[in-house]
């Protein structure tokens, strides 16, 4: 019976999905400007697959000199291979990077310094989502310390090529989800109470926290920041759901992920719009949702919880960075 109901469903679901309307509400805002990259070095966090390779796709088809460093070479290596083909462009370069270990960071860092004068665009795309409560190579909290302590690390070590390219950008990915998070100064692990999307949701604050931040720290440097949420993205992203929560791992739950979430091609179009868009040369520390400007939720504008989280963040990985204006 309920193979039946999942097949009945199924066919409502992929006849509504491919009407045009609903195909193109589904998928929000795109960006369709003409706009190039010719001669822009370009690093993407974790793009051997969905948002993330979407973007090194367009951006790489558009005449970029792309790097997308992962945590999988061989995985890094496929989706390098699949966006010649489907680019006929050869400017992209896979690197190894594991966001989970900050000496991986460092290292990754340093080669990149030495082999590559510029970066015009930093994009922290990578991410872990709703994980059971693991632990980074440091021993800080998984999510935490993917999606917000290794890209802290990474685009402060990269900070001064992006000064000496500027005009340059840095592009993270956030969430609309940051409105449920909360940066607890007690708990930030949470080691005394663990919900695996309350922590997802907390990492993509500290994400929104740490972009506005750093644009106050780079005023006046040409270096300009953007935080992007790219909606709800049916992605590889979504591989722990079943483990949190089993009634999800069903055909009839991908049917569903089908017709309400996002491509990964469409939640990539705001990422790109914040990497290109010429609008935006002037601005700096805002927030995007389909290649809009919108105003996040009041958590994500509390300026003493984003210093308190810098200074934090400095400490948890161990690097120093000069202080704000």
């Amino acid at each position: 019976m309920m193979c039946a109901v999942t097949i009945i469903v199924g066919s409502i679901i992929e006849n509504l999905f491919h009407t045009h309307s609903a195909r193109a509400y589904m998928e929000g805002g795109q960006f369709q400007k003409a706009t190039t990259c010719e001669g822009k070095v370009i690093l993407i966090t974790g793009a051997n697959t969905g948002i993330g390779k979407e973007t090194a796709k367009e951006l790489l088809r558009r005449g970029g000199k792309i790097y997308i460093a992962c945590r999988s070479l061989h995985r890094a290596s496929e989706a390098k291979r699949e966006l010649i083909e489907e680019t006929g462009q050869t400017n992209i370069h896979v690197r190894y990077m594991d966001l989970s270990s900050l000496e991986s960071v460092r290292t990754f860092a340093r080669t990149f310094l030495e082999e590559e004068p510029r970066l015009d665009i930093l994009i922290n795309n990578a991410g872990v989502m709703a994980t059971p409560r693991t632990l980074t190579r440091e021993g800080y909290e998984v999510q935490f310390g993917v999606n917000h302590l290794g890209h802290f690390l990474l685009t402060n070590l990269l900070l001064d090529r992006l000064k000496a390219s500027a005009p340059s950008r840095i592009v993270t990915v956030t969430s609309k989800c940051h409105k449920h998070g909360e940066i607890n100064r007690n708990d930030l692990h949470g080691r005394h109470e663990y919900n695996p999307f309350a922590a997802y949701s907390n990492s993509k604050l500290a994400n929104l926290l740490f972009s506005n931040e750093l644009a106050k720290r780079l005023e006046g440097t040409g270096v300009t920041t953007y935080a992007v949420h790219p909606g709800s993205v049916y992605t590889d992203l979504q591989r722990h759901y079943e483990i949190v929560c089993p009634l999800l791992d069903t055909v009839l739950a991908d049917w569903i992920m089908l017709l309400c979430f996002k491509s990964a091609r469409a939640g990539a179009q705001t990422t790109i719009y914040a990497a290109l868009d010429d609008e935006l040369a002037g601005k700096t520390g805002k927030y995007y949702v389909d290649c809009q400007e919108k105003l996040p939720h009041e958590l994500g504008l509390d300026e003493d919880t984003a210093r308190w989280l810098w200074m934090e963040s400095e400490k948890l990985t161990g690097i120093t960075t000069r202080p704000s204006s």
